[in-house]
């Protein structure tokens, strides 16, 4: 065996057609004995085989295999090219391709032998002496075999000086596997690390003529070539250790400061929470921190100087709590209240007399299949008894009405009727549409036509509030958000009536701030009464500007009015309902009586 330390040693074969097949198989023979002198791996010596002809075919690479048994496989599978003999072209591929560190050829600082064995029976057919020159200057060591019939000028050519020990000429096939022992004394020569004192701090390792230091691992080799030094793995910053990085020969760990400890991942680091512990004694919150806990009260509460405990706080002597007229404190909290007679702003703070103004109003109606026939007359009966509590005319209110399904229609835009009558006329007459249930559609059209001048919609510069009022029972099957934002950006003060199926997340997102006044919810069309008691339509906003007539600025007498109304009006329709039940099921009960005596009769 050889014990010169690794080396990156590439068969170059020919395969030409003047290679017969026996003679061919006594090649293989000779590259697996070769191999099996050798100490193969990744670290020791690397092996790779191309074959060539008129062209050239790598079999193997030196990052191919690293183990005889595999490389003995590969060899065995060798399929001869039987073609010309380009040897030149051969060793431009060895130079080029075989022993470039992509293909597993270690690098050339690290000093490991490079050597071509080219074994070839024949002249080459193109010229080899220019490329092999460039070969050998590129750190190549190569070693001519000819046999037989080879050509002795070009395989000095070919061959690294001194000639006497890379030029070889075999006199047949059959001595090949005789010369094979004779080239493996001179590819082995002498171990030198034995012959002379190296210095190596920790290892040495032997190369044909010569010798180098390795160190073991996770130290570096020092600039003297010889002494090693431990690497610091946390120096080149690669870590990801979040907190430090600890070094330890050549590898490295994450710790993490006090307070954390170290995740699964083993480099990021969570704050231990203190607070899990369940020992903490806090009356309302827990608030872990690095190395311990602290209590915190909620809002409007004090910590009390056990740092435990709270007590509620009396905020309106506390924060500058802006109301206008009066703060009254609650646990934790407070509100603004007016003088009677006065309204509380969306502000929450200030007071203001209700203007009773007029609006341009439109009425928003889910006509799905879910609504079904007989509640969608009683959204109809609801949309007028609004409307007579609304004082309709071209310069007073104005009314417009949309139907959705799986489309939208204008049954009506706010410049069409001047009265109510004509209104609540118009809206019996609404045919239910059925089928989908397409929000979004409608709060766009409602945007882009409904509220549009073309349409009867006061222009802005005239300051008459713009209200939408979007009645639905269900899932909007696509999706509002951008047009329920859309709405309220253009000025249209949006609220949402839910019924039954209704999701209140698409309620709020389609309601005017504050969302609490501007939507409401029933579980059913019979029981909508406190609908208008939580919906307080905003009829008497605050005065406007332009050529619009305002009445009563100081009351408002209207909004009491129609809630009232619209109060008594769902009751009644309540009772209707609840009384139509009722009588339905004594059908029932008679029907199932009958059916009885007819049963005993038989």
């Amino acid at each position: 065996k050889c014990r010169t330390g690794p080396m990156d040693i590439v068969f170059v074969i020919d395969s030409s057609r003047s290679v017969r097949p026996f003679e061919f198989e006594i090649m293989r023979r000779f590259m697996i004995d070769i191999i099996g002198s050798l100490d193969v791996g990744p670290n020791a010596t690397r092996v790779g085989v191309i074959q060539y002809s008129s062209q050239v075919q790598n079999i193997f690479s030196l990052k191919t295999f690293f183990t005889r048994a595999e490389m003995e496989k590969a060899i065995n599978s060798i399929i001869p090219l039987a073609q010309g003999t380009m040897t030149g072209l051969a060793i431009q591929y060895t130079m080029n391709v075989a022993f470039t560190t992509q293909e597993g050829a270690r690098p050339l600082h690290k000093k490991i032998p490079r050597i071509a064995i080219i074994v070839t029976d024949g002249r080459p057919q193109d010229r080899v002496t220019e490329v092999a020159t460039h070969a050998r200057n590129a750190g190549i060591e190569i070693y001519a075999v000819g046999i037989q019939r080879a050509d002795m000028n070009s395989l000095r050519a070919m061959a690294s000086p001194p000639l006497e020990d890379h030029v070889f000429l075999v006199e047949s096939f059959e001595l090949i596997q005789q010369f094979g022992k004779q080239f493996q004394d001179k590819l082995c020569g002498v171990d030198m690390c034995l012959v002379q004192e190296h210095g190596c701090q920790h290892s040495c390792v032997s190369t044909p003529g010569s010798f180098y230091c390795e160190c073991h691992p996770g130290y570096r080799l020092n600039m003297d070539g010889k002494t090693c030094s431990p690497i610091d793995a946390c120096a080149d910053g690669r870590h990801g250790c979040q907190h430090q990085c600890v070094s330890a020969r050549g590898s490295y760990s994450c710790h993490c400061r006090a307070g954390y400890r170290l995740n699964h991942d083993k480099r990021s680091c969570s704050m231990i929470d203190y607070c899990s512990f369940g020992n903490h004694s806090c009356q309302h919150e827990c608030v872990s921190i690095p190395n311990g806990h602290y209590c915190r009260c909620r809002s409007g509460f004090t910590l009390q100087p056990d740092a435990r405990s709270c007590k509620a706080t009396d905020l309106c002597n506390r924060v500058d709590h802006g109301c206008e007229f009066k703060c009254v404190s609650t646990e934790g909290s407070y509100h603004c209240m007016c003088p009677e007679g006065q309204q509380l702003q969306a502000d929450g703070k200030t007071c203001t007399k209700c203007g009773a103004g007029h609006v341009d109003l439109v009425m928003v109606i889910d006509g799905s299949k879910s609504v079904r026939p007989q509640n969608f007359e009683l959204v109809k009966q609801f949309v007028n008894r609004i409307v007579d509590l609304l004082d309709v005319s071209p310069h007073g209110t104005r009314v417009g009405l949309v139907q959705y399904s799986s489309r939208v229609r204008t049954e009506f835009p706010l410049n069409k009727y001047h009265s109510a009558d004509e209104i609540k006329k118009a809206v019996m007459a609404v045919e239910y549409m059925e089928k989908g249930t397409m929000t979004g559609l409608a709060l766009k059209h409602m945007v882009e036509h409904s509220f549009s001048e073309l349409e009867g919609a006061r222009p802005l510069s005239h300051n008459v509030p713009r209200i939408g009022l979007v009645f639905t029972d269900g899932r909007s099957q696509d999706d509002i958000t951008e047009w329920a934002r859309r709405a309220k950006e253009s000025g249209i003060v949006m609220f949402a009536v839910g019924v039954g199926k209704a999701v209140e997340e698409e309620l709020r997102a389609i309601a005017s701030e504050p969302v609490e006044q501007h939507f409401s919810y029933s579980a059913d069309f019979t029981t909508m009464t406190h609908l208008v008691e939580n919906f307080k339509l905003n009829i008497c906003p605050e005065e406007g500007k332009g050529v619009t007539e305002i009445r009563s600025p100081c009351e408002c007498e209207a909004l009491v009015q129609f809630q009232t109304n619209t109060v008594a009006i769902l009751q009644s329709l309540t009772e209707k309902n609840i009384l139509w039940a009722c009588s339905l099921a004594q059908m029932t009960a008679r029907l199932e009586d009958l059916e009885k005596q007819i049963a005993n009769k038989k």
